[in-house]
């Protein structure tokens, strides 16, 4: 089957769909929202292939901005040109952020070895503080900190090991890290 037959069926299908959904039909949302997913997730796993820990990150971002703007959806438009319209934003809005946030940084293997940074003479003790605030924290909000931030694994490994949602788990980072910046803030 040719990309454009499939991409015809995938469209032909998509629209009576996404047009139930428009007017309210939920159960045709979840399956139009589905079927978008799958879809979302093989384009930008092409197109982030160096990069697969962002896929999903990408996907559910692409997707809540179709639900954020649904209703500029314009019906003699096909559905897939608008999703892929949005699809390709997010993609370019994390390719930029993606750059400059590396271009800030000189990856340490690449520097001489007398030109690596002298560890902090008082890094033992922020390592304690650090302990000591996060222990304040419920136990899912420190786990979820401590896998993502400190242990630097993506949002879907450290969901997958500590057995929650993707979303459950960025919830419990976002809590976690808004209690621990008021617990900065309030200390003298």
């Amino acid at each position: 089957m040719t990309d454009a037959v499939q991409h015809d069926d995938f469209d032909s299908g998509l629209k009576p769909l996404w047009m139930r959904a428009q007017a309210g039909d939920e159960a045709a949302y979840r399956e139009a929202l589905s079927r978008i997913a799958a879809r979302l997730r093989s384009y930008f796993s092409r197109r982030l292939f160096a990069l697969p820990d962002d896929v999903e990150d990408l996907v559910q971002e692409t997707l809540l901005a179709l639900h954020q703007y649904r209703g500029t959806y314009d019906p003699a438009v096909p559905v897939s040109a608008w999703v892929h319209a949005i699809a390709r934003h997010k993609l370019v809005d994390l390719l930029r952020r993606r750059g400059r946030r590396e271009a800030l940084n000189e990856p340490l293997d690449e520097l001489a070895e007398d030109q690596h940074p002298a560890a902090a003479p008082d890094e033992q003790p922020a390592r304690r503080d650090l302990a000591l605030l996060l222990a304040t924290l419920p136990a899912a909000q420190r786990l979820a900190i401590v896998l993502t931030r400190i242990e630097g694994l993506s949002v879907a490994e450290a969901a997958q090991r500590g057995g929650v949602s993707v979303s459950a788990l960025k919830v419990q980072v976002h809590r976690g890290l808004k209690r621990l910046a008021e617990l900065v803030r309030s200390e003298p």
